[in-house]
């Protein structure tokens, strides 16, 4: 299931390096580029809104394969129609794979541990490898994408060939996997799509805030990064430009697996204070262009939101009611994915009024200010000691 959730997410970062291919290849600019990658917040935000509670009801199992199928008709329209329309409606396919399968993947895995260890209903790891997987995807994509573009030929239809063939090998293990909702016992009132633990409605906006915050400048490079390394940094090469949103979201995942057992305050400290080193360290890097500065910078950046994001998913989780789950984290990945796509092209179009490093020292004030706000919030709306990660047990309909 980690696989299945660490392949998909790939293939929602695997065009990183690729957007100059596509500009040279269709003839758009840098707005352009931000819209095609924000199209997939579309197709995200309206699979999780309208179809992410399902697994709750109808099985998780019964959910994840057709994010896999989806994902891999997105690949096919991508290699069959090569053209700037095909962008956009590949991208909103990929984003309604992923709106299917990131929230529906995290309470799956929080079932499947509970199944196998029902003593460890609180344990941490379920989540610690669910915000690995997706973060340690989203770090991967963009990684096997430039390593192509560099050294194989036609990257734009090799790397959709790789992703159908691994999407497919994931769609088999999927089928072998044990499904964890009883739809025998379904109940004549189905569970709510969205329900809280009382008193809790701060604590998830809170939560909400953070994943939004930490999602910004992922989406920030991984949209717009290779630009950035083409005009600001005079580097052109492929890899480069898959390695650098390959260390910034592998120094998220790296910062949950390092951290990501500690208390939520903990997380929370760490994170806000790390959060605005790395994005004031971009901003430096930006306005005096310098490869490894911007390297160090973009993997500070990156464990911070990392932390950040890791605790808010642990703060949305801990306050949903428990026959709820995968509803409340798909609003709360519907809130992540809005900020990984709309500050984005705000970002793209205040380029056109003001130079990209007074823009970025703006960015990364208003980025730091809500991430700080969001985690004073967070912490004083928190659960009690010992139960930020929810009853795990198999959910019934």
């Amino acid at each position: 299931m980690a696989l299945s959730l660490t392949v998909l997410m790939a293939f929602g970062t695997a065009p990183t390096p690729l957007w100059p291919l596509y500009q040279a290849r269709d003839q758009f600019g840098a707005t352009t580029v931000t819209l095609a990658y924000a199209s997939m917040v579309v197709g995200a935000g309206a699979a999780f809104l309208t179809l992410g509670h399902l697994s709750d009801r109808l099985g998780r199992r019964r959910m994840i394969v057709p994010a896999l199928l989806v994902g891999i008709t997105a690949s096919v329209v991508l290699i069959a129609w090569q053209d700037l329309p095909a962008l956009f409606v590949g991208r909103i396919l990929n984003g309604v794979g992923l709106g299917l399968m990131a929230s529906t993947a995290t309470a799956y895995l929080h079932d499947l541990h509970a199944r196998t260890r029902p003593a460890r209903t609180n344990s941490a790891l379920p989540g610690i490898v669910a915000t690995a997987a997706n973060l340690g995807g989203l770090a991967t994509g963009p990684l096997v994408a430039g390593a192509i573009a560099q050294w194989l030929p036609e990257p734009l239809v090799t790397v959709q060939a790789l992703f159908i063939a691994a999407m497919a090998l994931c769609v088999a293990l999927v089928v072998s996997t044990p499904e964890t909702v009883d739809r025998t016992t379904s109940s004549a009132a189905p569970p709510s799509r969205f329900a809280l633990r009382p008193a809790s409605r701060a604590a998830f906006c809170a939560a909400g805030a953070l994943g939004g915050c930490a999602f910004a400048i992922l989406g920030l490079i991984s949209s717009l990064g290779a630009a950035i390394l083409h005009d600001r940094i005079h580097n052109d090469s492929h890899l480069i430009a898959g390695l650098a949103p390959f260390l910034m979201f592998g120094s998220a995942a790296t910062a949950q697996l390092v951290l990501g057992r500690l208390a939520l305050s903990r997380i929370l400290t760490v994170g806000v204070l790390i959060f605005p080193m790395g994005l004031a360290l971009c901003a430096v890097a930006l306005s005096h262009p310098l490869l490894s500065l911007y390297l160090v910078a973009v993997s500070l950046s990156g464990a911070g939101a990392g932390l950040l994001f890791k605790a808010g998913l642990d703060q949305a989780a801990a306050v949903a009611a428990p026959a709820s789950r995968a509803g409340v984290l798909a609003i709360y990945f519907v809130i992540s994915y809005i900020g990984m796509g709309l500050p984005a092209v705000l970002f793209s179009i205040t380029l056109r009024h003001a130079g990209i490093g007074t823009v970025m020292a703006g960015f990364a004030a208003v980025l730091s200010a809500g991430a700080a706000t969001a985690a004073a919030v967070a912490l004083r709306g928190r659960p009690p000691h010992g139960s930020q990660q929810p009853d795990s047990g198999p959910k019934r309909g």
